[in-house]
This record gives C-alpha cells, sequence and structure tokens, in this order.
C-alpha cells in the first residue's frame, strides 16, 4: 500500500528544489505539470503547477486527470504477459492466429509473432505514419481499431525481416490490445480494470476508449506558440498504443506494486523487463511496453508519452527504490532539468529518464478529400517515421 510520508526537512528541501524546476508553469495563465515523487511506496511529494483549464480558471491540483500517451504501452504489455500466464496464448504464437487480418506478408524464414509485437521488431509499419501520408494525419479524425485493420489488411511488406532490427511503431501496440480482447473474451478496458486497476487501488485510471466520454476532474491539453495557448482534443478511439487517462497517484501505486508480488506473482516483474534480442543476438532497450536503461550501474526503466498536448514520463530508479511520475498538459518543450531534483537525492545517476517527446506548434495541414481504399493502399509505401 502507498502511504503519504509525514512533512521532514528533506521532503520539503525537496519540494522547494522541485518548485524551482517547474516555475515556469507556476501561474494562472498557463498550462502546466503535475509531479509524484515516492520511495519503496511511500509518497514523499505530489505537486501541480499551473491550470488545468484556461478558459473557465480551473488549476491543476494532485488529482487532476491527464493522459500519459505512450506510458501505457506498459498497461497493454502487461495484460498480454496476464494471459500468457493464464494459459490464454502464448508469446510465440504466430500473430495471424489471433489477428486473419494481417495479411501473409514475406517473412524470410522469420514468423511474426506476440514477442515480436511487444519488444517493436516485427517490421510492421506505423499505421498513423500511413494515414498521414494519405492525408489525414494523427488526431484529424476519429479513427478507431477497424481503420487501424483496415490499413494494417493492405500491407504489402515489412520494413524488415522480423527480429532482425529494432523499429518503434503504434502498430505493434493496436495490435496488442486487439489480441488481448479477443484471447480474454472482453474489451481491453474491462479486462485491465478487473485485474490491473481495481486491484492496485488505481480509482483514478480508465482508458479513453470514448474520446467524447465526459471525465470528470480531467485537464484540458494545450498547445502554444509566440501567439498564444491553443486547445488540443484528442478525437481518435484507439487505444493500447497510448490513450489512457491517469492521475500521477495512481501512476506511483502502479510503479509500487513492481515492488512487490502483487502484479502478476513473482517472476511477473522480470518478465516484463525482460529486454529483446534480435536474431542477431543483439539486446535492445525495449522490454515489454518499458524501455530499460543504466548510468554508472544504476538501472533505471520507465517510459515516456505524448498525445494532443499532454506530455507524461514515469520512471522507476531501481536500486533507491524512487519512482517519478510527471503528468503535463502543454505541449510545450519540457524542461531539461525537471528530473535534477529528485536524481541527485537518491542515485548517482546523472542520467535523465527518457524525457516527454518535443512538439512546436505548426499550422494543421489542409485536409484532402481521400477515399478509404486510397489510405489503406499507402500501407505499400516506404518506411514510417517512428510515432
Amino acid at each position: 500500500m502507498i502511504t503519504v510520508a509525514p512533512p521532514l526537512a528533506a521532503q520539503t528541501s525537496l519540494e522547494g528544489r522541485v518548485d524551482s524546476v517547474f516555475k515556469q508553469y507556476a501561474s494562472a495563465e498557463t498550462p502546466g505539470c503535475v509531479v509524484g515523487v515516492a520511495q519503496r511506496g511511500r509518497v514523499l511529494l505530489q505537486r501541480a503547477y499551473g491550470m488545468a483549464d484556461l478558459e473557465r480558471s480551473v488549476a491543476l491540483t494532485p488529482a487532476s486527470i491527464l493522459e500519459a500517451g505512450s506510458v501505457w504501452k506498459q498497461f497493454t504489455a502487461a495484460a498480454i504477459l496476464l494471459l500468457a500466464q493464464d494459459g490464454k496464448l502464448s508469446l510465440d504464437d504466430p500473430v495471424r492466429r489471433w489477428l486473419p487480418e494481417v495479411p501473409e506478408v514475406p517473412d524470410f524464414g522469420q514468423p511474426l509473432t506476440l514477442r515480436s509485437l511487444l519488444h517493436h521488431t516485427s517490421g510492421l509499419r506505423d499505421w498513423g505514419s500511413i494515414a498521414g501520408i494519405a492525408g489525414w494525419p494523427c488526431n484529424t479524425r476519429a479513427i478507431d481499431h477497424a481503420h487501424v485493420l483496415q490499413i494494417i489488411a493492405h500491407m504489402r511488406e515489412l520494413n524488415f525481416t522480423p527480429g532482425a532490427e529494432y523499429e518503434y511503431s503504434n502498430t505493434n501496440y493496436n495490435l496488442l490490445a486487439i489480441v488481448a480482447e479477443r484471447a480474454s473474451g472482453e474489451s481491453l478496458p474491462a479486462f485491465t480494470r478487473r485485474r490491473l486497476f481495481q486491484p492496485l487501488g488505481m480509482t483514478s485510471t480508465s482508458w479513453r476508449d470514448d474520446a467524447m466520454r465526459v471525465v470528470r476532474g480531467r485537464a484540458l491539453s494545450y498547445d502554444g506558440d509566440s501567439s498564444g495557448w491553443r486547445g488540443e482534443r484528442a478525437i481518435e478511439n484507439i487505444y493500447g498504443n497510448c490513450c489512457l487517462l491517469t492521475t500521477v497517484g495512481d501512476l506511483l501505486k502502479w510503479n509500487a506494486a513492481f515492488d512487490s508480488t502483487r502484479l502478476g506473482g513473482a517472476g511477473f516483474r522480470a518478465e516484463q523487463e525482460s529486454q529483446g534480442v534480435l536474431t542477431s543476438g543483439q539486446t535492445i532497450s525495449y522490454a515489454a511496453g518499458l524501455f530499460i536503461g543504466a548510468w554508472r550501474s544504476q538501472p533505471w526503466v520507465g517510459h515516456s508519452g505524448a498525445t494532443s498536448g499532454y506530455r507524461a514520463n514515469l520512471v522507476r530508479y531501481i536500486q533507491p527504490g524512487v519512482s517519478v511520475a510527471v503528468l503535463c498538459n502543454a505541449g510545450t518543450p519540457m524542461p531539461r532539468r525537471w528530473p535534477t531534483p529528485w536524481r541527485e537525492r537518491w542515485s548517482r545517476s546523472r542520467r535523465p529518464p527518457p524525457r516527454c517527446h518535443r512538439s512546436t506548434s505548426r499550422p494543421r495541414p489542409a485536409r484532402s478529400q481521400t477515399r478509404p481504399d486510397c489510405i489503406a493502399t499507402c500501407a505499400t509505401c516506404g518506411r514510417s517515421a517512428c510515432a
């Protein structure tokens, strides 16, 4: 159970140092960030800076609900690992066992498996990049998993032989979400609520499976430039690769579960943190929905994320048992110094966790009238950019 730490001089010092990092957001005129820090299950700090709703003058609080982008790939991966434990599937199952919609593209002798999806070694092209080529960049229409499958169904080749390379692609985790639903017989939101969120007390966490659903306490997201702030709203009904709404408190509960056997029992953490291995024998930095890193023998595990104007990062420093959760509703570059206070206090490491994706405000491209079959045909285009 996560407990709240009593006020200590050291904690006060930590708060002051964190305040100095996020002072640019401590204003009633800007969106901002919510920060949480815990050590071995004990919450040391939860702070909020800036506004949740600029139009209505509602401030962010530690209880504010924001979206965490690709941080949520680890939850999709956890669902797949639990289903493997249940005997409902195997990580070495061919993808087409669960997804016959995926075409029989040339795999050059290496099968396309669920494990290759988990580690981004499948070679499958990113569906969002393909849709963008066809004139519909991300978040310009209410796309759902049926659209994703339509695009993938028209792929005629992979970017590389499965297992030969690592290339980050959201397609992998959208497909894993669909696999989890077909293997479990229930929606991914229902399965993760029953097996993950409720047992861990993550009462403020839910998937954005319906972009128009009202979520009480949700902070709006913004992007900004020299002319001011503009609202950004995700309208896509996809999940698995992203799109979970949560609080920093719930994220700290999730990380705390990795320091016990409450999540999946003995051996589950090691399985989720097991890094992918290419056919060449090279070990990659990506595990099951998590990046693995180290600096001067100080290991960390984490993932960053970005959706619309939301930016996020969730990191766990293994040896000191420190977790850091940051959720922001400002799509501007994150301050480079933000990990410094807790990094210097609990770890000799001077390497920050993976920084949030940067975003610069730019005009939306004009939408072109493109038939759905043309969008799908673009699946035969060249390599996609990482998302």
